[in-house]
């Protein structure tokens, strides 16, 4: 008999706000985005301010700004084998205006940025256009799991 595989989650929330997702909401979108990886794993998710975003975009990324998430995918040394699919570093305060400005609930929003995250430790990435309709295509079904409307398609204004 297999045994089911585990997510293993870490919430690291320096920052929280009204409408921030719990640890069990979090867990269900990673375990969605998971759904078929077939070994166990490890994820850090980190819920920063604008200005630890705004650092780390600008480090990392090279990138003026605070950003919705980061993704750092981890590769173990040769020869370690560890669970760790790396971290997810989201900043909340952009999530909400995103939300607002799209016309979107919050949650569905923080669904669909952690979903995104999760797909970039995973290897997915949105550099052309290929990859990108790929990565939304894999999103827009994960999300579908969640009873969650595609977030690509532009509410209309009335």
């Amino acid at each position: 008999m297999n045994r089911p595989f585990i997510n293993r989650l870490e919430i690291q929330a320096v920052f929280e706000s009204p409408g921030q997702p719990d640890q069990e909401q979090i867990q269900s979108w990673v375990d969605a985005a998971l759904a078929g990886f077939n070994r166990d794993t490890e994820i850090v998710v980190r819920i920063v301010d604008e200005q630890e975003s705004a650092r780390l975009n600008e480090q990392y990324r090279h990138k003026h700004g605070p950003t919705n998430i980061l993704s750092f995918p981890f590769e173990a040394p040769p020869n370690i084998e560890l669970d760790l699919l790396g971290d997810l570093v989201v900043c909340a305060p952009v999530l909400k205006k995103e939300a607002l400005e799209q016309q979107k609930a919050l949650a569905d929003h923080w669904a669909h940025i952690i979903v995104h995250g999760v797909l970039h430790l995973l290897g997915y990435d949105h550099i052309d256009e290929t990859e990108a309709e790929l990565m939304e295509n894999k999103e827009i079904a994960i999300l579908n799991t969640l009873n969650i409307k595609n977030p690509y398609i532009p509410v209309t204004e009335l």
